[in-house]
């Protein structure tokens, strides 16, 4: 490859180079240099400033052409603000789309600087005063006069410190989701809660129409600019801006047509053919028919070692952070979901020409990275595959992802979102200045109370230290789900970079205390049962212990224990009057009532075992089972008598015949039958041909009893 072929594949990837003397100027997407294109460039460093000035390229190989447009003609919104515009036509007063920041302030802050400072913003940025109407049914943009920027200031000195740190929780939540009206708000507003003399805490609120985390960078730095010159009595340090979002929007609409469509189109339709429409991960609550989008925020802190091993990896590998981090969450997503077609949404700050780098507005565009996990690879060579997508999606990353869903209509659904339903970022927009507005400074986080998406992964480094952002739907998981999956990832990262190699079904991703509970725990089925005593001895000390409890009831019927003891007793002494010895087998064909559990306690009292007849069972089926097992006594109900083949057998009807069966003793029976003795046989279902008797102990049926943890 050539040098001007390498020029032609760093545009395709969106990376801009111009010169600026004998300097190379490099403006990239998103984490998209990866350490062979950084060496590569290094390489060809002079080639490329002596190609660029040679044929007059310099200063233009990232010329986009964005002209300024008359503000006399019709604005149109960029692709991403008319989604937001449209979401905010069906759900108005919302704050889903709000951008909150807040910073703590100490020292000596001049409250009227800062609002000449903010008003500088808004004057210096046509996008923070645009509001969008409608024109013929089509939204538009409506640029107003410069106007003061509202910062409500409320006083919390009266509160002690810890009820202090209470209220201003309570104020920056309460405050950051006020929504904007877009037909006539700034997309910007301040408060300012004042906690003493010196310190303060500044949330500046803007709405993701007029805005993105890049433009916050731009915002605190140019915020700083202005607050030190006004405060020195000094113009506006600003320079003009060459244009302004408005004439990006048009650019836009004008440039992304024909060709260029065209070309991104086919990609994207290739490469999302087929995509399944939903992530389905293990949920805590059922999906609403309609998507919520009501969230929380758990943070997790990846170890100082740990984060250089992911570095390291990165490196050796040949791929970025941001690779190595959106492979480890394919990966858990693959692990959680079990599905192999994994596809994960990422942002690229959309910022690809030199022009657009300082304007502040909603330039972020969202890609679509599938990938396919099927064939157990290794970490190794899925993140080979994800350092292919993502370059590739790179190249195409120009198409808006709300023309994307326009153009390739996926299915939809009201309850998660097209494409994907799980978010991935790496944040590595610029450092805003170190001490904004020259005092010290510390930002304040803000609770999250809002998800765009089923769940989403933010992961920042800071001085060498990766910090882990879960962001969650709370009508889909528990907070304890999700720490619990923070839990895994990171046990995910260990286990990666410990061994690249291994295979991503076998990286491990359990704690410590979920492989022991997995492996040893619920695995050790020994438990101790008593093993030389029968079911209805197990019965009639439970009598002893709580005789009048009640045992069992049926619809509006109940029996104590006592009851149950005394009528089982009769019935046993009644069947021992009829010849039932040890052993014998006697049948019981009763519709469920509590005379069923009567009859099942009097056959084992008397030292016999049940055979169950289901009263449902065909005919046929019951006399094959009463001839098999060889049953002379059946016990059963007068209602049933003319169903059944009593032909050589003894019936006893529990209903009618129970007075003279309640004139036996109530006293236990003694009888020799033991542990191992037969309680019941009960009959296959017959898919082999015809039924077979399967003979249960007593000692059976307490193994499984004493076994099993019932849940009341």
């Amino acid at each position: 490859m050539n040098t001007l072929e390498f020029l032609s594949k760093l545009r395709d990837l969106g990376i801009q180079i111009s010169t600026d003397g004998d300097k190379l100027r490099c403006n990239a997407p998103k984490d998209v240099l990866t350490p062979q294109l950084r060496s590569e460039l290094a390489e060809r460093k002079e080639e490329i400033i002596e190609l660029l000035k040679n044929n007059n390229l310099s200063d233009n190989t990232s010329s986009s052409g964005i002209q300024p447009v008359s503000r006399e003609q019709i604005l149109p919104l960029s692709f991403a603000q008319q989604r937001l515009w449209f979401l905010d036509q069906l759900e108005s007063n919302s704050s889903f789309y709000n951008i909150p920041e807040a910073i703590r302030l100490k020292g000596n802050l001049n409250v009227d600087i800062l609002q000449k400072a903010l008003d500088g913003i808004v004057a210096h940025h046509e996008i923070l005063r645009t509001n969008y109407i409608t024109e013929n049914g089509k939204p538009i943009q409506s640029i107003t006069a410069s106007r003061p920027v509202e910062i409500k200031i409320i006083d919390l000195q009266q509160y002690e410190n810890t009820e202090k740190e209470i209220q201003v929780q309570k104020t920056l939540k309460e405050e950051s989701q006020q929504p904007f009206n877009l037909t006539s708000d700034l997309m910007l507003r301040g408060c300012l809660l004042q906690l003493s003399a010196s310190e303060y805490i500044l949330l500046l609120v803007k709405h993701h129409i007029a805005s993105d985390g890049w433009s916050m960078g731009i915002m605190w730095e140019q915020l700083t600019q202005l607050y030190l010159a006004f405060l020195e009595g000094k113009p506006n340090p600003l320079p003009p801006l060459p244009i302004q979002y408005a004439d990006y929007a048009v650019w836009q609409r004008e440039w992304l047509s024909g060709e260029v469509l065209d070309k991104q189109l086919q990609y994207w339709k290739k490469q999302l053919a087929n995509v399944n429409p939903l992530l389905e991960l293990p949920t805590d609550f059922p999906r609403p028919s309609v998507q919520t989008y009501y969230g929380a925020t758990q943070s997790h802190t990846l170890s100082l070692s740990l984060s250089r091993e992911i570095n390291q990896l990165c490196r050796k590998e040949g791929a970025t952070l941001y690779m190595t981090l959106l492979a480890a969450f394919q990966v858990l997503l693959y692990r959680y979901s079990r599905q192999e077609d994994i596809v994960v949404g990422s942002v690229i700050a959309g910022r690809n020409q030199v022009e657009v780098e300082r304007l502040i507005g909603f330039f972020v565009n969202t890609l679509v990275l599938r990938n396919d996990l099927s064939g157990n690879p290794s970490f190794k060579e899925l993140l080979s595959k994800v350092r292919s997508t993502t370059l590739d999606a790179y190249a195409h990353q120009d198409l808006p992802f709300d023309k994307l869903v326009e153009e390739l209509n996926p299915e939809r659904s009201l309850s998660y979102s097209p494409l994907f339903q799980a978010m991935f970022v790496l944040q590595n927009t610029p450092t805003q200045t170190e001490k904004p507005l020259d005092l010290e400074t510390e930002l304040v986080g803000i609770e999250t109370s809002t998800a765009k998406f089923d769940l989403e992964l933010s992961v920042e480094q800071k001085d060498g230290i990766l910090l882990a952002s879960w962001t969650y739907n709370t009508a889909l998981f528990n907070a304890n789900t999700v720490e619990r999956m923070g839990e895994h990832f990171q046990i995910l990262l260990e286990s990666i970079v410990a061994n690249p190699n291994k295979s991503i079904a076998e990286l491990l991703i359990l704690t410590e205390k979920e492989r022991q509970q997995l492996l040893v725990e619920w695995n050790d089925t020994s438990t101790d049962y008593p093993h030389d005593k029968c079911i209805h001895q197990l019965f009639e000390e439970q009598v002893e212990r709580t005789p009048d409890a009640i045992a069992v009831f049926f619809q509006e019927q109940q029996l104590t224990y006592r009851e149950l003891n005394s009528r089982s007793n009769q019935l046993a002494h009644y069947l021992q009057k009829l010849g039932v010895k040890k052993g014998e087998l006697v049948g019981i064909c009763i519709e469920r009532s509590l005379d069923m559990i009567v009859c099942l306690l009097g056959i084992l009292k008397v030292g016999g075992a049940y055979v169950p007849l289901d009263p449902s069972y065909p005919q046929d089926r019951i006399e094959y089972m009463l001839k098999d097992s060889q049953v002379k006594v059946l016990l059963t109900q007068q209602e049933l008598i003319e169903k059944l083949p009593t032909k050589e057998l003894v019936v006893i009807c529990v209903d009618t015949d129970w007075t003279q069966i309640s004139k036996e003793s109530q006293e236990i029976l003694i009888c020799d039958a033991s542990a191992a003795s037969i309680a019941y046989i009960n009959y296959t279902s017959g898919s082999t041909g015809k039924p077979k008797g399967v003979e249960t102990p007593h000692r059976g049926i307490s193994r499984l009893l004493f076994g099993v943890n019932y849940i009341t």
